[in-house]
C-alpha cells in the first residue's frame, strides 16, 4: 500500500524492457479516464491529447497500449512516486540524442539525477542504478565512463504529474478502487462512431454473430446520449472461444474523428478532433487477442460487419486480409470497417518486414574489395605505448601556464589559482600547476590531467574533455576478435548501382583484462557474429577503410552496459554507428539512409581516425 498521497506517472514497458514515462499532459489525459470510472469507456486515445501520439490508443482493462497502424501491443503500468520526487514538482531531465532531439530519461534516472541537483552536488554517477554515465551539473552534460563520450543535458519544467490521495494498491487494475477520488461519471459519448463500437463490443461480448436489426439499432441511440446494449443472447448462443470471452477487443478511432451528435447524415459527414470509444463493462475474464483461432477472429470481423451494414453504416471492401498470423488479418479488417463506418479512406497494406540479411550468397560469389588488402584482420593483445611515464607523455602535449586566470578547473572543479581538488591516488606533481592543451588551448591543473590520463587507457593519447581533441593516437579497449569484409552481388535500398561490401564482426566472450572495467571478471558477447553493411561506392569504400583503422586501434567494440538489454559486462558497439539491417530500415539501423555514410565518417573524425589516419597506418 502507498502513502497518504503519491504523484501518478503512466509508463509503457519499451523493446528494451525499460518502463518509460508518458508525458504529465498524456499521464492527466489517462487519469482522468480511469478516475471517471466505466462509463467514460475503457480506452483511452492519446492522440486526443498529443498529436505525434495519434496511432496509440490504451485499453485500461488488459492494461495495453496498442498501435493501430501496426498491431503492436505493449504494457502499460500506473506507477506511483513521492510528491516531492521530481514528477511532482514538474521538472524533466533529458538527454540530447544525435539527431538533436531531447530524451526524457526513465522516472528513476531522472529522480536520481534531480536529488542530486537538489543536494547542489557538482555531479552524479549513475552506476548505482545500473547506467554507466556520470551527470556534470556545471557543464550539463552526460559522460560515458567507458569512452567519455559527452552529450548534452538539461532540466525543464513541464505540468505537475496527477496526484492521488488515500491508500492505493502499487498495482493497482481499472477500474480504479473506492478508496480513491473518483469524478462523477461522464456521459458516453453519443456519436455514431461510438455508438457503432459499443454495439460491436456487446455482439461481441455475448458471444452474438447474427445481424442487428436496423430499428433496434435506432432505438439504441437516444438524443440523450445513453447507450443501451443488445440484450444477451439466447441460452443456446455459443462462445467465440474456448473461454468464452475475448480479451482486448480492438478499438480502434482515426485521429480525424470527431465529437459529433447522433443524426441520421452518413457518418463522414463533418471532420474535427478524435473521439475516444467507449469500452466494454470489464465485468467479463478476458483472454489475449493471440490465443484466439482463424475461425474465431473471422468470425469477429464477421459479427462486426453485420452490425455496420444492418446499422446503414457505410463500408468499403477491405483487401490483402491474408497471412500467416490469425491475429493481423483481423486487426487489418477491424481497422478497415471502423475506419469506413467514420467515412474515411481505407486502404490497407502489408506491414513491411524486417530483412536482416541478403539473400544466400555461394563461395563463388563472395570478392575481395578492390584497393583493400586482404578479408579480414584480428586484434589479439592491448596495443598500448609503454616506457614513459603518465608525466613525460603529458608534456608532450602541454605549456605551463605561470598566471592561470581564475576560473575553474573544469576536471575538478576548484578554481585554477588553488590547488587541484582531485583525492584519488597522488600524481607525482605538484597540485597546484596548471598547465594548457597547446592545439585547443583549454586550461587545467596538470595534476587532475595525470589523474584522468591514469584512470584512461593509458596508450599515450589524450582527449581534453572539454572539446574532445584527441592529443596522439587514440586507442579503445576493445577485445579480441575478427573482422571479415568483402563484396556480395546485391544491391542496398537506395544505391542500386553498386554491390554491398558485408562487414563480419566475431568476438567470442573471454576474461576482461586490466585495461575493462572489471579485471578478471568474465564478459558475454552477445549477437555475434554481427552482420554489417555498406554501399561498394567511392564513400562507402572509404568508409570502410577508415573501420579498419579502428578495429586495429580497437575502437569499434568495449565492455560495458548494453543499453539495449541492460546487461553489464558484456561486449557492446562503441559510438561509431553501423547498418545491421540488409534490406529494410525499420529499426534505423539499415537502408536508405542518405546522411549515414557522412554522419560515420564525423563519428570516426571524433575517434580521431580521419583519411590521414588511413595513410599513417599504411606507412
Amino acid at each position: 500500500m502507498l502513502l497518504a498521497s503519491a504523484v501518478v506517472v503512466w509508463e509503457w514497458l519499451n523493446e528494451h524492457g525499460r518502463w518509460r514515462p508518458y508525458s504529465p499532459a498524456v499521464s492527466h489525459h489517462i487519469e482522468a479516464v480511469v478516475r471517471a470510472g466505466p462509463r467514460a469507456g475503457g480506452s483511452v486515445v492519446l492522440g486526443q491529447v498529443d498529436s505525434r501520439l495519434a496511432p496509440y490508443i490504451i485499453d485500461l482493462q488488459s492494461m495495453n497500449q496498442f498501435r493501430q497502424d501496426t498491431g503492436t501491443l505493449r504494457p502499460v503500468r500506473r506507477n506511483y512516486y513521492d510528491p516531492s520526487s521530481a514528477p511532482g514538482k514538474g521538472v524533466v531531465w533529458e538527454w540530447e540524442n544525435d539527431n538533436g532531439s531531447w530524451t526524457p530519461y526513465d522516472m528513476e534516472v531522472g529522480i536520481t539525477i534531480q536529488h542530486a541537483y537538489e543536494k547542489q552536488h557538482p555531479w552524479i554517477d549513475l552506476t548505482s542504478i545500473g547506467f554507466s554515465y556520470v551527470i556534470d551539473f556545471n557543464t550539463m552534460g552526460q559522460i560515458n565512463r567507458q569512452t567519455q563520450r559527452q552529450r548534452r543535458v538539461r532540466r525543464r519544467l513541464d505540468l505537475i504529474y496527477p496526484m492521488v490521495t488515500g491508500t492505493l494498491p502499487k498495482a493497482q487494475s481499472w477500474p480504479a478502487s473506492p478508496g480513491s477520488v473518483v469524478s462523477p461519471p461522464a456521459p458516453p459519448c453519443s456519436c455514431p462512431q461510438c455508438v457503432l463500437v459499443m454495439s460491436v463490443k456487446a455482439a461481441v461480448v455475448n458471444g452474438s454473430t447474427g445481424p442487428l436489426q436496423p430499428s433496434a439499432a435506432r432505438k439504441n441511440m437516444p438524443p440523450s446520449g445513453a447507450v443501451k446494449l443488445p440484450p444477451p443472447p439466447a441460452s443456446g448462443a455459443k462462445p467465440l472461444d474456448g473461454t468464452g470471452t475475448i480479451r482486448g477487443p480492438v478499438k480502434i478511432v482515426p485521429s480525424q474523428m470527431s465529437r459529433r451528435q447522433v443524426s441520421h447524415t452518413p457518418a463522414g459527414a463533418t471532420a474535427g478532433s478524435p473521439a475516444s470509444p467507449p469500452g466494454a463493462n470489464g465485468k467479463t475474464g478476458r483472454v489475449a487477442l493471440a490465443t484466439l483461432n482463424r475461425t474465431n477472429l473471422q468470425r469477429l470481423a464477421i459479427a462486426q460487419s453485420r452490425v455496420l451494414i444492418a446499422s446503414g453504416v457505410p463500408t468499403v471492401p477491405v483487401k490483402n486480409l491474408n497471412g500467416s498470423s490469425p491475429v493481423n488479418p483481423a486487426l487489418a479488417g477491424i481497422t478497415g470497417i471502423l475506419m469506413s463506418a467514420a467515412g474515411l479512406p481505407v486502404c490497407l497494406t502489408r506491414p513491411p518486414k524486417l530483412v536482416l540479411h541478403p539473400p544466400p550468397v555461394s563461395k563463388s560469389e563472395i570478392k575481395s574489395i578492390p584497393g583493400v588488402s586482404n578479408t579480414s584482420r584480428k586484434t589479439t593483445k592491448k596495443q598500448a605505448k609503454k616506457g614513459k611515464t603518465p608525466e613525460e607523455v603529458l608534456k608532450k602535449y602541454l605549456q605551463k601556464v605561470r598566471h592561470p586566470p581564475d576560473e575553474d578547473c573544469t576536471i575538478c572543479m576548484e578554481r585554477l589559482t588553488a590547488s587541484s581538488g582531485y583525492k584519488g591516488p597522488q600524481p607525482t606533481v605538484k597540485p597546484d600547476l596548471v598547465g594548457k592543451l597547446s592545439r585547443c588551448g583549454h586550461i587545467y591543473h596538470i595534476y587532475c590531467l595525470v589523474a584522468m590520463y591514469n584512470n584512461g587507457n593509458k596508450d599515450g593519447s589524450l582527449q581534453c574533455p572539454t572539446c574532445k581533441t584527441i592529443y596522439g593516437v587514440k586507442t579503445g579497449t576493445q577485445p579480441p576478435g575478427k573482422m571479415e569484409y568483402h563484396l556480395i552481388p546485391h544491391s542496398l535500398p537506395g544505391h542500386p548501382d553498386c554491390k554491398t561490401i558485408r562487414i563480419i564482426y566475431s568476438i567470442p566472450p573471454g576474461i576482461q583484462g586490466p585495461e575493462h572495467p572489471n579485471p578478471g571478471k568474465s564478459f558475454s558477447a552477445r549477437g555475434f557474429p554481427r552482420h554489417c553493411y555498406l554501399p561498394d561506392s567511392e564513400k562507402g569504400r572509404k568508409v570502410l577503410k577508415l573501420l579498419l583503422v579502428a578495429w586495429d586501434r580497437r575502437l569499434i567494440f568495449a565492455i560495458g552496459t548494453s543499453s539495449t538489454t541492460g546487461e553489464s559486462d558484456t561486449v557492446i558497439w562503441n559510438e561509431v554507428h553501423h547498418k545491421t539491417e540488409f534490406g529494410s530500415n525499420l529499426t534505423g539501423h539499415g537502408y536508405p539512409d542518405a546522411n549515414y555514410l557522412d554522419n560515420v565518417l564525423s563519428e570516426l573524425a571524433a575517434q580521431g581516425i580521419s583519411e590521414d589516419s588511413a595513410a599513417q597506418e599504411k606507412d
